[in-house]
């Protein structure tokens, strides 16, 4: 091999994720925003029976992320869910399913980004105005990082995954003297009902296993890295969102569903209110880093739907594993513009929002669920797993409700799309490998 071909072949090696980097970036994806506010939503709704939306959101999540990362492994594109879709029913499906995640994202980034600004409006004031505001430049910052590709916001995100870590084990550890169990009476106050209601505000705790599936061409054996990274931050994410989920029951009672910021309030409990201004700080970059994850993603997507037919042909560029997709990114600017001045003129409403969200993403789970059922080896573990999956995630999609209306309109536009660009019989995208042999 020629001194030529051995620095080029460096170079690209450098060019991959790594294990580490995909556990940031799960545990970034789906640990991230939804400590900051969600339970507090969820302990409003359900009180201390709240912690059993907790673990039945963890039992859930865990065959859902084993199955997104098998299929990821065997099947590593940048559509992620859209290319599970297509491989298992069709381009109608695909499409769908890439629609989903691409604008339903979209109209959730003004509630995304707002989850971390609220902890600075609650310490410095400024209302709704200066969420907004704050909110925005986060977007902004987390577009900016990733137009310089993937494996920089990768980088990245393992410092702000780290950060996210210490912040929760030390929230715990300090507030843990403060603990009550007579903070857990009476148990549900809401009964059932209030324990359904937390369990769909809290599905966005555990979302995101099907952020980093978009990126698996970037890891450089994804057959055998994405499992593993899944696996490892299964058990991370899991044990943190009990720990921090019960913790704040145990400490603030009653408390618990009224603050906006139930982190900040934790920590203050254990050092005094002063920490409330690293609570903030803190709160905006773990805020940035779930931001960061989604963009990257939401990118990617655009440029494989651009490929793949269910966007313009302009997208496409971008679709590769180390190619940046500009032009997607371009897109997700614009249309993050859309929803933050459709929220403003129509009253941002932070749980809204982030319900009609998750009835999107509850949806390309069911579909990416059962497409592991058709595509994973027959009679093995993985396939037993998805059908188990299936079945769960059926389950949290009916308590979405009436939300799902907008799932349901988001489904109709891109069949509506496919009937009128005359491209509905695209192929299947070309894997990672076959890229690369290709070149």
């Amino acid at each position: 091999m020629s001194r030529s071909t051995v620095e080029q072949s460096s170079r690209s090696n450098t060019r991959h994720l790594t294990v580490p980097q995909g556990v940031a970036l799960y545990v970034g994806a789906v640990l991230g925003t939804g400590l900051l506010v969600l339970p507090s939503l969820a302990a409003k709704a359900a009180g201390p029976a709240s912690l059993v939306a907790f673990l039945v959101l963890v039992l859930v999540s865990a065959p859902v992320a084993a199955t997104f990362g098998a299929l990821a492994g065997r099947h590593p594109d940048a559509g992620g869910p859209a290319t599970f879709a297509l491989r298992a029913f069709g381009p109608k499906t695909s499409a769908v399913t890439g629609w989903w995640f691409y604008f339903g994202t979209l109209a959730g980034m003004p509630a995304a980004s707002a989850f971390g600004a609220t902890y600075v409006t609650e310490l410095v004031g400024g209302g709704r105005t200066m969420t907004m505001a704050l909110a925005a430049v986060l977007v902004l910052i987390a577009i900016g990082v990733n137009l310089f590709g993937v494996h920089l916001s990768g980088r990245v995100q393992v410092v702000l995954t780290g950060f996210l870590t210490v912040l929760l084990v030390g929230a715990v550890v300090l507030a843990a003297p403060k603990a009550d169990t007579a903070n857990l009476q009476p148990f549900a106050p809401h009964g059932l009902a209030g324990i359904t209601t937390a369990i769909s505000l809290l599905v966005w705790s555990f979302v995101g296993w099907e952020t980093v599936t978009h990126l698996a061409p970037d890891f450089r054996n994804p057959k055998k890295d994405m499992p593993l990274a899944t696996g490892i931050s299964i058990l991370i994410i899991g044990v943190l969102y009990l720990a921090v989920g019960g913790m704040t029951i145990l400490v603030l009672g009653p408390r618990a569903g009224e603050t906006q910021a139930p982190l900040a309030a934790m920590l203050g409990e254990g050092l005094g209110t002063s920490v409330r201004v690293m609570a903030a700080v803190i709160a905006v970059v773990v805020t940035f880093g779930v931001l960061n994850v989604f963009v990257a993603s939401m990118a990617k997507l655009g440029a494989a739907l651009g490929r793949d037919g269910a966007l313009p042909r302009w997208l496409a560029k971008g679709s590769r594993a180390g190619d940046v997709p500009r032009r997607s990114l371009l897109v997700v600017t614009v249309g993050t513009a859309i929803s933050f001045l459709v929220a403003i003129l129509t009253g941002f409403e932070l749980e809204q929002a982030l319900r009609a969200e998750n009835a999107c993403l509850i949806a390309i789970y069911l579909v990416a669920m059962a497409a592991g059922v058709r595509l994973l080896p027959s009679g093995g573990k993985q396939r037993w797993l998805a059908v188990i999956a299936v079945v769960l995630v059926f389950g949290v999609l009916v308590l979405a409700g009436w939300y799902l209306l907008f799932a349901a309109a988001l489904a109709l536009g891109a069949l509506v799309y496919l009937k009128f660009s005359n491209r509905a019989g695209v192929t299947e995208p070309r894997s990672s490998e076959t890229d690369a042999r290709r070149s």
